[in-house]
Order: structure tokens, then C-alpha cells, then sequence
């Protein structure tokens, strides 16, 4: 840490208030070059929080957290942050097993008021603290840090319409790094936001407001006069609108700008947006340059910015979906793929780039993408939502009102299901089989490798009704790829016969109960009848029936939550036929996953092929 002579003196922010100003601006080179080295060997979220050095450092130069609460939206911009408040140390172990969490964790410091892994949440959340503040008579401030992407979300305007209704002090900073809200950049804009947030503009203002409202007309008139001036300088008149004081453009990277209107912020009451212009990856030239693959990634060499990739790996699922589907896509003209801002992410650049008309990107916007999708079906189109499981939660409602309710042929791509690994808890697909096999008119699968999803892409589009196909995040199997072919509708894969108990697997989980149920025919002399269940909804009770063998053991192995998973209903339906015997239900537990590798998290969870065989071995000894 020698390197890191202003860094290694701060431990709180405390700390920070006692470099002199002039020093800042080093502070903010040796934190670039500390995140670019620190995450090199294990990968991350680098080129948000390079993008908001600056602005973290000004905002822990002037309030005072813990106290004062700052809330980051999303939380993969407060690598910053965690940094200024303590957990330097720590930065080596972020999103590792046992280490920091990836984003925003209450838990962890008292620094994280809120925690984050979606997006959008920020300004609802922080006007909460704004309103609990006033009620108990409190005086500190509260500030919401969103991304122009985040943006995107409605529930941000929904924040921004109710905050600004309402005369609670409150600072939300826009951090713009992508959009172009506003083309006016440069000294005179910077100027003018130092003007419009100084007292001496706001009390001239109140003065004249207090003048005009004697004079019928007046007020309304000074106010369409003063909105159609700043409306030519300033891009806040929407804001401005929805009951905010507009404040900006900021040039996010200069202190000169940034601390005095900050500290004008400070003494201001009321709603105040503050917008701030950042380039996201500043500093780190691969990250600049491409600010979409440097949002977040594995390991990668520091002074090249090359990613470390194993050689000789086979395609990823969501590589193996989006060429799969763009091959479709050729054959059939129908076929439209919708994303909510992730087209990294799902694989559907693949897609954008051969087929552009009909891949369409919402925005973070997961409730419209998916009622975007229903219109689309109505119009006589095949929709394929891809999303991760876990943003699929944000559109439940719509799933249910506007799809299922309607028996539309939406097909949700669901990635990331199941275990996703170093993001933790926020990103787990745990729940996906839970609230969506009890939705009527939903068909779901799971494929058990790479050759599985191209055949259930394939069947998904040829039924007249929704359905969803859950996949792991990571690598496939290598398997050889030959040509999707249509699979019958509800129907299982017989894997293995035996006579001394049936295993039912689903998805992920079925190459490691191949693997123990193998490894327990060699080793003990026990056969285990072995079921791929691939369709979740509707269930093969044809076919589960015909294996089960009275006082034989059923296990069934599940990569989501016990509570609500098909475990639970294959377990009572075998008790309904009047089977009986003894039962493993291998599922994840009532609590969230900490982050960690996936084999790590799935070896502790017990669903790994070592505990499938151990529960094996202890049905088989007794």
C-alpha cells in the first residue's frame, strides 16, 4: 500500500476532511489506480466506480456519514465509497467468498444505509429517510445517487412525483454518465449552477415570488418567463416540474465545481436534483472506451485491460440462447427479443447485431418490457423476453395481469437462474420455479445442458401460450450442438432405471445427480432410478409414478427454494397415490445465499454432486 500515500490515512471519513482541498485531486489518482490493480486479479463492477471518484470524495469531503445518509442506486457505483468509509482493507475480498459484498449491505457498514442490487430503488428509499427524519425531528441530510440509467425505471419517477410533491429537504444527484440530457458542458453551465444553488439567487427569487403574488397574473407569468430562460440554458424543466429544485450540469470530475454546489446544496430546504456529469471508466482508457463490457467483469490484466480467459471453454448458456435464437430469428421473421437494458448481459447483442429491427432494449424497465411483449404477441409476433430471473420479480403483476390472464405466447429467457455466485443475494434466482408454477396457462422449463436449451427455445415458441425456461449463469458442457428439435410438451427423460429409489433433478442440478447416482451404482450396488424433469410446468406424473417404488426413497434435487419449489409438489402428489417411503427434498434453504463462487455457494447449500452422493449413502446405510 505504499504506493497509496493519501489513501493509507483514511480510515473513516473523518479522515478525509483532514487532507487540505488542493489534495483532492491526488486523492482521486490514487484511487483510480488502487481499484484498476485491487480488482485486476478478481474482476468487478471497475468502470461505475471509477466514473463517481470524484463526486464520492466531494460528497464525504462535506457531510458527514454515517449521519448524514448517502444512498447509491444499484450500489455497483459505491466501490468509492466503501473505500472512504473503512473498508479499504477489505477491497481485496469484494464479491469473494467471505469477503465484502459486492454493493450496498447494511449489514456490513453503518456507512450503507440502505442496501442495493436492483436498480431505480434509490430516491424512494431516501425520501423514506427524508420523511422518518422530519417526523422525529431530526436535522440531517439525506441523499439519493442515481444513474441516468437507472433513470430509466419508473419506480424513479414514481419516487421523483411523490418527493416533489412534498417540501421535505432532500438531494437526489443525477449521475449522468450516458445520456445526453444535457449538451451545455463546460464553464458557463457550471457557472450557472453555482449561480441558481447560491443564496443569493434563491433569496432574490423568494423575494420576487413574495412581491408578484400581490399582483393578479404576475406570479404565473414571472414563472413561465423564468422556466422559458432556463429552459434555453439549463435541462431541468422536467424536474423543475415534478417539484424539484433543478440544479446543474455539474462537471463530476472537477472540485472546483463540484464543492460549492455542494455546499450551496447544503443550505437549501426542500426536493433539490442535482445533476452531475461523469464519464463512466475515467481513467482506465479499455473502460472508457467501452463502458458496457467494463460495467462489470471477471479478472483481466491491469496494464493491457485484456480479460484472463480460460482457454478451451465451452459457450456459455446465455451464448448458446442468443445464437440459438438469432439462428431462429433467420427463419422465422416473427420472432422479436426484448430486453430491459441488459443486452450484455442476456446475450441479445448477438442478436442486435443480426437481426436490429427486432431486438428492442426498454430501458431499465422490466414491468413495461414485459406488457411490451404481450402487445407485441397480440400483433401477431413471437416475443422472447430475456431477463435475468431475478429482475423478472419487478414485472410479477404483469406477468400475471397481462400475460398469463390473457394466455399470450411471451417466452421469458430466464438467465442467471438458480446460484449466480459473487453478486450474492440481490442476483440469486431462487424464487423463479416458487412464483411462477403457480400461475395458470404457464408452461416452465430447465434444461439440463447447452443442447436441451436450443431444443426448449425451439418448442417455447411453437406453443400458443407463455411460457419460461430458467438456465444457469456460466458454461455449458461442451456438449456436441446439433439442430434444436421440438420436445413433447410435459414430458420427462428417463435417465437412469433402477430399483432402489427414484432421483428427480431439474435443470442444473441433473449432470451432478447423474454423476452421484452413478458413482453410488459402482460403489455401493445400488441402482437409483434417475429423472430429468425438464418441464416443471406440467408435470410428468406419468412418468414419476411408474418409477416410484413402495418404501424405496424418492429424492428430488432442486437448484431454488425449498418452499414452493416442485419438490414439494411431486413429494405430495407421490403421498396422494399412496406411495410411501423415505424423502429428500434437496433444495435452497429459508434465507438468502451469501456470495462466493457458485460451486462454493452450491456445496454449502448441500446441492453439489458430493452431498447428492452423500444423501445417497445415507438412504442406501440407513
Amino acid at each position: 500500500m505504499n504506493h497509496y500515500p493519501l489513501l493509507e490515512r483514511i480510515h473513516e471519513p473523518a479522515d478525509l476532511k483532514q487532507l487540505p482541498v488542493e489534495q483532492l485531486p491526488d486523492l482521486a489518482l490514487e484511487m483510480r489506480s488502487y481499484l484498476v490493480k485491487t480488482l485486476a486479479p478478481i474482476g468487478g463492477h471497475l468502470g461505475a466506480g471509477l466514473g463517481v471518484i470524484e463526486l464520492t470524495i466531494a460528497l464525504h469531503y462535506l457531510f458527514n456519514s454515517p449521519e448524514d445518509q448517502i444512498v447509491w442506486d444499484v450500489g455497483h457505483q459505491a466501490y468509492p465509497h466503501k473505500i472512504l468509509t473503512g473498508r479499504l482493507a477489505g477491497m481485496p475480498t469484494i464479491r469473494q467468498y467471505g469477503g465484502l459484498s459486492g454493493f450496498t449491505n447494511r449489514k456490513e457498514s453503518p456507512h450503507d444505509p440502505f442496501g442495493a442490487g436492483h436498480a431505480s430503488t434509490s430516491i424512494s428509499a431516501a425520501y423514506g429517510m427524508a420523511y422518518g427524519r422530519d417526523l422525529q425531528g431530526r436535522d440531517n441530510h439525506v441523499i439519493a445517487v442515481i444513474g441516468d440509467g437507472a433513470l430509466t425505471g419508473g419506480m424513479a419517477f414514481e419516487a421523483l412525483n411523490h418527493a416533489g410533491g412534498n417540501d421535505n429537504r432532500l438531494l437526489v444527484i443525477l449521475n449522468d454518465n450516458e445520456m445526453s440530457i444535457a449538451p451545455n458542458v463546460g464553464a458557463m453551465s457550471s457557472y450557472l449552477a453555482r449561480i441558481i444553488s447560491g443564496k443569493q439567487y434563491t433569496n432574490a427569487k423568494d423575494v420576487a415570488r413574495r412581491v408578484l403574488e400581490k399582483l393578479p397574473g404576475a406570479l404565473d407569468a414571472a414563472k413561465r418567463l423564468e422556466e422559458h430562460v432556463k429552459g434555453m440554458i439549463v435541462p431541468g424543466t422536467l424536474f423543475e416540474e415534478m417539484g424539484f429544485r433543478y440544479i446543474g450540469p455539474v462537471d463530476g470530475h472537477n472540485f472546483d465545481h463540484l464543492l460549492p454546489t455542494l455546499k450551496n446544496c447544503q443550505n437549501l430546504d426542500g426536493p433539490i436534483l442535482l445533476h452531475v456529469l461523469t464519464r463512466k471508466g475515467l481513467g482506465f482508457s479499455p473502460a472508457e472506451e467501452d463502458p458496457e463490457t467494463w460495467h462489470g467483469l471477471g479478472p483481466y490484466d491491469p496494464a493491457t485491460g485484456k480479460p484472463y480467459k480460460k482457454t478451451d471453454q465451452p459457450p456459455s448458456y446465455t451464448e448458446v440462447f442468443a445464437e440459438t435464437l438469432a439462428d431462429l430469428a433467420d427463419e422465422d421473421e416473427r420472432i422479436t427479443a426484448i430486453t430491459a437494458a441488459m443486452p450484455g448481459g442476456t446475450g441479445l447483442s448477438l442478436f442486435q447485431r443480426r437481426h436490429p429491427e427486432r431486438c428492442i432494449d426498454v430501458g431499465i424497465a422490466e414491468q413495461h418490457a414485459v406488457t411490451f411483449a404481450g402487445g407485441l404477441a397480440v400483433a401477431g409476433l413471437k416475443p422472447v423476453v430475456a431477463i435475468y430471473s431475478t429482475f423478472l420479480q419487478r414485472a410479477y403483476d404483469q406477468i400475471i395481469h397481462d400475460i398469463c390472464i390473457q394466455n399470450l405466447p411471451v417466452v421469458f429467457c430466464m438467465d442467471r437462474a438458480g446460484i449466480v455466485g459473487a453478486d450474492g443475494a440481490t442476483h440469486t434466482g431462487m424464487f423463479d420455479i416458487a412464483y411462477l408454477r403457480c400461475l395458470p396457462n404457464m408452461t416452465i422449463m430447465a434444461p439440463k445442458d447447452e443442447q436441451e436449451l436450443r431444443d426448449m427455445l425451439l418448442t417455447a415458441l411453437s406453443l400458443d401460450a407463455p411460457v419460461a425456461i430458467r438456465y444457469p449463469r456460466g458454461n455449458g458442457y461442451g456438449v456436441k450442438l446439433r439442430p434444436p428439435a421440438r420436445l413433447e410438451a410435459g414430458k420427462a427423460e428417463i435417465m437412469e432405471q433402477g430399483e432402489d429409489g427414484l432421483v428427480i433433478a431439474i435443470g442444473s442440478r441433473v449432470r451432478d445427480a447423474l454423476e452421484a447416482v452413478e458413482d453410488c451404482r459402482r460403489h455401493d450396488g445400488r441402482a437409483f432410478s434417475l429423472i430429468n424433469l425438464r418441464f416443471i410446468k406440467p408435470l410428468d406424473r406419468a412418468t414419476i409414478h411408474s418409477l416410484l417404488r413402495p418404501g424405496k426413497p424418492l429424492v428430488i434435487i432442486e437448484e431454488g427454494v425449498a418452499q414452493g419449489g416442485i419438490g414439494e409438489r411431486i413429494i405430495a402428489d407421490a403421498a396422494a397415490s399412496g406411495w410411501h417411503g423415505p424423502v429428500r427434498h434437496l433444495a435452497m434453504p429459508d434465507a438468502f445465499p451469501e456470495h462466493g463462487s457458485q460451486a462454493e455457494i452450491l456445496r454449502d447449500l448441500g446441492l453439489d454432486a458430493a452431498a447428492i452422493r452423500t444423501t445417497l449413502s445415507e438412504l442406501v446405510h440407513g
